[in-house]
């Protein structure tokens, strides 16, 4: 049985992902040349807010990478595009109202590449849906961006052309704009919490979140060959988690975690169960049994996680632990994710 689902679907999702990421390091490099050249302090500020929030965003385009678990490269379309908005930002040929408007067009261009995966992964199957999730933040926010570098512009655009101040009440319209923008989205974009970071609780749950949804797939589905894709999505995704678990955040919890060691015993069930199954044929009698025994042996460690482990981590570990836990935790799973692709 394959180990991989890396259909052509998947990879082109993989490929939009990382150019995403290369654009929003762009939007990072405008905003920060941008808060120089303005003196604006009101300007200078929402500038930084936004910078703010694209250094946030950054790192939850990281998350979902990993989370994804396909590694993809960008566009050379779209390497091309960065190389040259880069010169055009670090000439002078523009001026900074200028260079603020095709800031705001690459805002646009990044919500409708970001929205556009969230209503594909919709419709590939509901393991991407649950990986892409947390990139309706990120939508959100730069579509509010949008909003605020449109007054932005104008408040900059009437001063060049004509020497005078713009007329008062551009950031109210800004935000009455935000308000019934958000009033809109709400349905297609969910926003999360404010926390700037996420914990190791958040990523553990999102890949529980994730494999709980492929289990679903499996049992919905009678054609063996989805079934058997479905599985190696599984099956990539529990080796390298429970692999990342044991290298970073068990060693962590042991000392306070009465439990620690039945955590990796029940891990050590789950890979044998794994290897059990990936030697099955898919079209075998057995095969959605075994697998509704892994799910269950999962459900019974996922419980014992989201309940007790993550109580002891709070009680224990600092927010900044937490977080600190959580990029040790992706970083190990990126390296296990590119030992287990494909060769090509």
């Amino acid at each position: 049985m394959s180990i991989t689902l890396e259909d052509s679907k998947r990879t082109a999702i993989a490929s939009k992902l990382a150019g995403i990421k290369e654009v929003q390091n762009l939007l990072i490099s405008n905003e920060e040349k941008l808060i120089t050249a303005c003196n604006d302090q009101e300007v200078r500020h929402r500038l930084s807010k936004m910078l703010d929030d694209d250094k946030k965003n950054l790192g939850i385009l990281d998350t979902i990478m990993v989370q994804y678990g396909v590694a993809g490269k960008p566009k050379e379309t779209v390497t091309m595009m960065v190389d040259e908005v880069t010169k055009l930002m670090d000439g002078s040929e523009l001026t900074v109202y200028e260079k603020v408007a095709h800031h705001e067009s690459l805002k646009h261009e990044q919500f409708m590449s970001g929205y556009l995966l969230h209503k594909a992964a919709q419709v590939i199957g509901a393991d991407v849906e649950a990986a892409l999730t947390p990139l309706n933040t990120v939508n959100f926010e730069n579509r509010a961006h949008e909003e605020q570098l449109k007054g932005v512009i104008e408040l900059l655009g009437v001063r060049e052309l004509t020497g005078q101040e713009a007329n008062q009440g551009i950031w109210a319209r800004v935000q009455d704009s935000l308000a019934a923008f958000s009033g809109v989205i709400g349905s297609a974009v969910t926003q999360n919490s404010d926390k700037s970071d996420m914990n190791i609780q958040d990523i553990i749950r999102m890949d529980h979140n994730k494999v709980s949804m492929l289990f679903t797939e499996i049992a919905n589905s009678n054609d063996p060959q989805k079934c058997e894709e479905y599985f190696a999505q599984i099956y990539k995704d529990l080796s390298v988690h429970s692999e990342a678990e044991e290298q970073v955040v068990y060693p962590v919890v042991r000392p306070f975690y009465g439990n620690t060691q039945e955590l990796y015993d029940e891990q050590a069930e789950m890979k044998t169960m794994l290897a059990e199954i990936k030697s099955m044929n898919a079209a075998d009698g057995n095969f959605k049994a075994k697998v509704e025994m892994l799910k269950n042996a999962v459900q019974d460690h996922v419980r014992q996680e989201e309940s007790d482990m993550f109580t002891a981590i709070r009680n224990n570990c600092s927010d900044e632990q937490q977080e600190r836990l959580a990029t040790e935790f992706k970083t190990a799973k990126s390296k296990l994710q590119e030992q287990l692709a494909p060769a090509k």
